[in-house]
């Protein structure tokens, strides 16, 4: 979730990654130095006219490779070319001149809570000032305005007696690849909002994305039942800290996230 518009998001869209090959020199990561462009397609946004942060952080760490952090520095734009640029050990998202996002590898040092079981999960109840108060009500992720089966529609609500949020969730198959696997920077989309749930537990406020260093130990399949939970960290100033992980039915960790959000004032 990113920026505070709030006109309506297109609805259902196709996963797009369209990789164009500018320029090749040397490069042994791509086998040539290329400048490449992604497209963020509607169906991916945060605020209904830029890209949903967790999902634009993972289209740029598919650059790099996994774990790696992600500083976003303005707001990604929607279904326009943005160019990827490589820069010593850094991947730079650029639109125009204006540089978007910023990516490098990363370890992902986070003390993962044990999950609650996918019968817990299920049952969590997030406040519901958070639906009527939603600052983005069609965010690709959590956004309660967008149907199943077009956003991923993670609702993550306290877990009794413990300090975190969870939500069940299933991904369908218009969210994975060629195979039947959930693509990278989906699961990054799903590593995001649950963090922001996480902070909205103790008081509602709205707030931005600012980096996200994902590590994704393994990628599910589509269809798998996952738990997805997200624990506050701390905060300093306008800064919140949150982590969250996704886990198989059966408590296998998948993927886990540290998360740093900006409070708008």
């Amino acid at each position: 979730m990113k920026d505070s518009d709030s006109a309506a998001c297109p609805g259902v869209g196709r996963i797009i990654l369209k990789v164009i090959e500018v320029s090749l020199k040397d490069n042994p990561l791509f086998g040539g130095n290329m400048d490449k462009h992604i497209i963020i397609d509607n169906r991916f946004c945060g605020p209904p006219t830029s890209g949903n942060g967790g999902y634009t952080c993972g289209m740029l760490a598919n650059f790099v490779g996994y774990p790696a952090e992600v500083k976003l520095l303005a707001p990604p734009p929607l279904g326009v070319p943005l160019m990827v640029k490589q820069e010593d050990n850094h991947f730079i998202l650029l639109h125009g001149e204006e540089v978007v996002a910023r990516a490098s590898a990363a370890s992902v040092d986070l003390e993962v809570p044990h999950p609650p079981t996918l019968d817990e999960a299920g049952r969590t109840v997030p406040e519901p000032e958070i639906f009527v108060r939603h600052a983005f009500p069609t965010c690709f992720v959590c956004g309660p305005q967008r149907n199943a089966g077009d956003g991923l529609r993670i609702f993550a609500g306290p877990v009794p007696g413990r300090n975190c949020v969870a939500a069940p969730w299933i991904p369908d198959s218009s969210v994975a690849d060629s195979e039947g696997m959930v693509r990278s920077e989906i699961i990054c989309a799903a590593l995001d909002c649950p963090g922001a749930w996480a902070v909205f537990a103790d008081e509602l406020r709205i707030i931005v994305l600012g980096t996200l260093a994902v590590d994704i130990i393994r990628r599910m399949r589509a269809g798998d039942p996952c738990i997805v939970v997200g624990w506050k960290i701390g905060e300093e100033g306008r800064k919140l800290y949150a982590g969250t992980a996704i886990f198989s039915a059966t408590g296998e960790l998948y993927a886990k996230a540290r998360a740093t959000w900006i409070e708008l004032k």
